[in-house]
C-alpha cells in the first residue's frame, strides 16, 4: 500500500519573551502562530471501516494537536522557567493570566521541537509525524523534520 502524507494547519496566539536576548524579543510580546502538521501512513484498506481510504481522520489529527498544543498555548505567555522571568510569570499567574513555564528558551526552534514530542506521543502506532512548520511571522518560520532527527 502506498504511503501518503497529509497536512493539517492550525493557528493560535501566544506571547513570550527571550531572556538574555540582545534585541527587541527580550521584551514580552506575542505572535499569531501558524502550525502545519504533516503525518504519513497508508490509507485504511478495510472497506468495513468507516475511515476506509483515510490515512488518519483529519478530525482525529485535529483533536490531538488541539489538546497537545493549541488549547495549551493559545493566549498563553511562555517563559523559560530557569531564568528570572519566573518572577514575572508568578506575578502574571497571580493576576489570572495563563502562563506556561518551559525548560527551554521559548524560540520558534525550541517550541517546534517541544510540539513534535507532544504530537508524536499521541499518534496511532501506524502513523508517523513527518514535519512540523511553526510560522512565527509572515516571513519567519522554524521546521522540524523527522528525517533530520533519526
Amino acid at each position: 500500500m502506498p504511503k501518503i502524507r497529509i497536512t493539517k494547519q492550525f493557528t493560535f496566539e501566544t506571547g513570550h519573551a527571550l531572556y538574555g536576548y540582545d534585541g527587541k524579543c527580550k521584551n514580552v510580546h506575542g505572535h499569531s502562530y501558524k502550525l502545519a502538521v504533516t503525518v504519513i501512513g497508508s490509507p485504511i484498506e478495510d472497506t468495513n471501516n468507516v475511515k476506509f481510504g483515510m490515512v488518519i481522520d483529519f478530525g482525529d489529527l485535529k483533536k490531538i494537536v488541539k489538546e497537545e498544543v493549541v488549547d495549551q498555548f493559545d493566549h498563553a505567555t511562555v517563559f523559560n522557567k530557569n531564568t528570572p522571568h519566573v518572577e514575572l510569570a508568578k506575578e502574571l499567574e497571580q493576576r489570572g493570566h495563563h502562563v506556561i513555564l518551559v525548560d527551554y528558551q521559548p524560540t520558534s526552534e525550541n517550541m517546534v521541537v517541544d510540539f513534535a514530542q507532544r504530537i508524536k506521543s499521541r499518534l496511532p502506532k501506524d502513523i508517523d509525524l513527518v514535519t512540523l512548520r511553526l510560522q512565527e511571522t509572515e516571513s519567519s518560520y522554524a521546521e522540524w523534520h523527522q528525517s533530520d532527527n533519526l
